[in-house]
């Protein structure tokens, strides 16, 4: 693409996303993003992508979890370099957004991308289950021009769905397809218990034409499965506490 920058994706289990920029050339990502640089990166805060929209673009990605205010990368007396590096074991993948082609992705998928890039709600939808940990299922759309690069957490699937065809996916597996790719929130009947509450079991419904990405890891599923060892080290924490205070206090 005509703006895209030279990156580079680097390691295995936890990659980083290494981007090289000549002088002026310059990336924007979702605020707090950055783990290192060159000291002739110049960093600036805008709550605009893609040269317009302000802050009213700025709420708009903000409801779809990618926050107010973007960060802006651009190189200075000569080339440098910013790197992003993963929050979770997974992948980062580069996807090119140009001729009115879009994407969706999870809610906290979009990492970098070059200025021609937007970002925006693309779904919010809440459910009162306590696997969903409060977020529900919110996606957010990449649109304009340029390159962008998107985190997925574990192993990564990719389908191509011919038209009409469709996949089924649990909510925390969606991590980022085109925007051809028709799209439903689907409730499983006759599983509404303590787990799932009042929402029941619920499921996205994909359907092509276009390609999509699944992602093997759901961070509501990882925080999910520690919260049972959080939970027994605060209690260990607290039994421990109240021994040593009762021993002092005896």
């Amino acid at each position: 693409m005509e703006d895209c920058v030279h990156a580079e994706v680097k390691g295995g289990t936890m990659p980083v996303l290494e981007v090289t920029l000549n002088q002026g050339e310059e990336v924007i990502t979702p605020h707090g993003e950055l783990s290192w640089m060159s000291p002739n990166i110049n960093m600036s805060q805008t709550t605009s992508g893609g040269g317009s929209g302000g802050f009213l673009s700025g709420l708009k990605r903000a409801v779809g979890g990618g926050g107010l205010f973007l960060t802006k990368y651009q190189a200075q007396s000569g080339t440098g370099f910013v790197a992003f590096a993963s929050k979770v074991p997974g992948q980062i993948v580069p996807v090119d957004i140009a001729g009115g082609h879009s994407f969706l992705t999870h809610r906290h998928g979009w990492i970098c991308g070059t200025p021609g890039v937007v970002t925006s709600v693309g779904l919010q939808q809440s459910f009162r289950g306590g696997m969903w940990g409060g977020d529900g299922f919110v996606l957010q759309k990449l649109e304009g021009q340029g390159r962008a690069w998107v985190e997925l957490s574990g192993e990564v699937t990719t389908y191509t769905l011919a038209q009409g065809q469709t996949l089924l996916v649990h909510p925390g597996h969606v991590g980022l397809f085109q925007s051809t790719v028709q799209f439903s929130i689907q409730k499983v009947p006759g599983i509404a218990n303590k787990l799932f509450g009042g929402d029941g079991f619920v499921l996205v419904s994909l359907t092509g034409p276009g390609q999509i990405w699944l992602q093997s890891l759901p961070l509501a599923n990882l925080a999910h499965a520690l919260s049972h060892y959080l939970t027994a080290d605060r209690a260990e924490a607290g039994a421990a506490g109240g021994l040593v205070g009762g021993l002092l206090r005896g």
